[in-house]
């Protein structure tokens, strides 16, 4: 089968039709059906019943079509990489982050980074840490902020900062003398908003409480660090976040203790090992870092 067979054959089984089908690609139905014709010539056999005008997919179309549907997707990442491919004729930054960090490290940096770099286009998206990898292989981003180390041989884990993982309560909870001080699994109270046991500093903590004695119940599950403390600062509970989230942005209506035992999380900044960053890049990474490690700093006393 040629290219443009599989590429009509797949649009006539998820249309089901060949008027479907020819929307889809944008060209004539008397062209959908030559090219179908011509595939199932080469093929030597039927796809299709044609019964009153309608198509009916045989056995053979459908075992077929499992294995277009994989090669459709991975031509679908060959067009965005050469779209992106493209678009790197202008200076742009293309930045993907996980909501926590878009929403707590990542805007002060760039506003201070744009003072630097103020014609620079920079693209910037909230994803999942898991769609990192892919999108830095695909080279349809730069650069990704992570709280996790994918440990992937074509992607570079480059640590920036580190900190302990933060109980976020709403201010009042604790008296100022424990500002600072651990407060331990066992001292955590019922209402506790958590992560789910999937996300791998989630792990972390169930196996920290499964130390402790102490089962790892929680009344709300979320699925960002964001979510959170948003909860914690509306009275949902008290929350285990990274301190990143923790700290910033600073919010007098929030107060925070490290855990104990101490469980570190720590920032990166991740790229593709075939693609090095470029001086804006670059300097954009060193921003984040440079405010990162200072909201982990000890405040003055």
């Amino acid at each position: 089968m040629r290219l443009r067979h599989i590429e009509v054959f797949h649009a006539v089984m998820q249309a089901g039709t060949i008027s479907g089908a020819a929307q889809m690609l944008h060209i004539s139905q008397p062209a959908v059906t030559k090219v179908l014709q011509h595939c199932e010539l080469q093929l030597g056999l039927p796809l299709f019943e044609r019964i009153r005008g309608k198509l009916y997919p045989r056995p053979e179309a459908h075992r077929l079509f499992e294995q277009t549907e994989k090669l459709t997707r991975e031509l679908a990442g060959i067009r965005r990489l050469a779209a992106s491919l493209k678009q790197q004729s202008v200076e742009t930054v293309r930045l993907l982050a996980t909501p926590s960090l878009a929403f707590s490290v990542l805007p002060p940096a760039l506003s201070a980074w744009r003072t630097q770099f103020p014609h620079t286009q920079c693209e910037l998206a909230a994803m999942p840490a898991a769609a990192s990898v892919d999108a830095l292989r695909l080279s349809e981003v730069d650069l990704a902020l992570s709280l996790h180390d994918p440990r992937h041989p074509g992607i570079v884990a480059e640590p920036l900062a580190e900190g302990p993982l933060q109980v976020l309560a709403r201010a009042g909870t604790w008296p100022a003398s424990q500002r600072e001080q651990p407060i331990t699994v066992l001292q955590l109270p019922p209402d506790l908003i958590g992560l789910p046991a999937g996300d791998p500093l989630g792990e972390r903590v169930a196996e920290a409480f499964e130390a402790a004695g102490r089962a790892a119940v929680f009344r709300t599950v979320v699925q960002t660090y964001r979510l959170a403390r948003a909860l914690v600062e509306a009275g949902g509970g008290v929350a285990l976040v990274d301190p990143f989230s923790a700290a910033l942005p600073a919010s007098s209506a929030l107060q925070s203790r490290p855990l104990e035992p101490a469980l570190p999380v720590r920032l990166y900044v991740l790229s593709a090992s075939h693609a090095p960053l470029s001086h804006a890049a670059r300097s954009l990474v060193e921003r984040v870092r440079a405010l990162a490690q200072q909201a982990l700093a000890p405040a003055p006393r």
